[in-house]
């Protein structure tokens, strides 16, 4: 009998898993709208940065994700377990820092689970602190231990290091670059910042009114160099969406 000739099938095309997927997303305040039939997808573990000038929609397509606005029309599908870190901290003054930690945590929370988030940020020794005493960047480490000890499956981070001094913003931005990889969480992280964005994010998404104008792939090696051409070349690109330069993708 005559052997089948083998046969090469090819393997079917997997689409990753997405932790956001928005689509049609309109939200009008007033007579204004911020957001436009915005469609966004975020695969499972992608950092991703959404860059653009005030007011065009970023933050609250962020609140929307984080289910702190509802007002809104079209489709969003996010995972249950996310949370949320904003530029201010949200402390509050009259409880220690673990109990902030884990604060509203469902299930209920203790010590143990506050005292491991908060030495993976680098402040076991201010559990016991109250807030007032803390620095800017220790208390936004506090406030990255508090969105972590909830295991997200999504973190949303609202200009979570707009308010800190240069040098403290760049060890918030390698701290939390180094949580995204240890974790493997999918990230949004809403910023003014091009340059932070390019250094931290797989994709950075450029809004303009209320929609998505630009994409960029940020396909560079980590840990990523400013110095590196390839990173300037990506910087200027979305300076140029952004209006900030004289480049030839619109004005702002």
């Amino acid at each position: 009998m005559k052997k089948a000739t083998p046969q090469v099938v090819p393997a079917p095309v997997i689409e990753p898993a997405a932790a956001v997927r928005v689509r049609g997303l309109s939200r009008r305040f007033g007579s204004r709208d911020v957001l436009q039939n915005l469609d966004v997808d975020i695969v499972a573990g992608e950092f991703v940065a959404l860059l653009g000038a005030s007011g065009c929609g970023k933050s609250t397509l962020l609140r929307i994700l984080a289910d702190l606005d509802r007002e809104f029309t079209g489709a969003v599908e996010v995972p249950q377990r996310r949370a949320v870190a904003f530029q201010a901290p949200r402390l509050l003054p009259w409880k220690t820092v673990w109990r902030n930690v884990v604060l509203g945590l469902p299930g209920g929370g203790g010590r143990k689970r506050a005292l491991e988030a908060l030495e993976e940020v680098g402040i076991g020794h201010r559990a016991e602190q109250w807030p007032k005493v803390l620095s800017g960047g220790e208390a936004q480490r506090a406030s990255l231990a508090r969105a972590l000890v909830r295991e997200p499956d999504l973190l949303l981070l609202d200009e979570p290091f707009a308010a800190l001094d240069a040098l403290t913003r760049i060890k918030a931005q390698e701290l939390v670059g180094e949580l995204w990889q240890r974790h493997g969480c999918a990230v949004l992280l809403v910023t003014h910042d091009v340059e932070e964005a390019v250094l931290l994010s797989d994709r950075v998404l450029v809004m303009k009114d209320g929609i998505i104008a630009h994409e960029e792939i940020i396909d560079l090696p980590r840990p990523r160099d400013v110095a590196d051409p390839a990173f300037a070349k990506i910087r200027g690109n979305l300076l140029d969406w952004l209006g900030v330069r004289h480049g030839t993708h619109g004005n702002s």
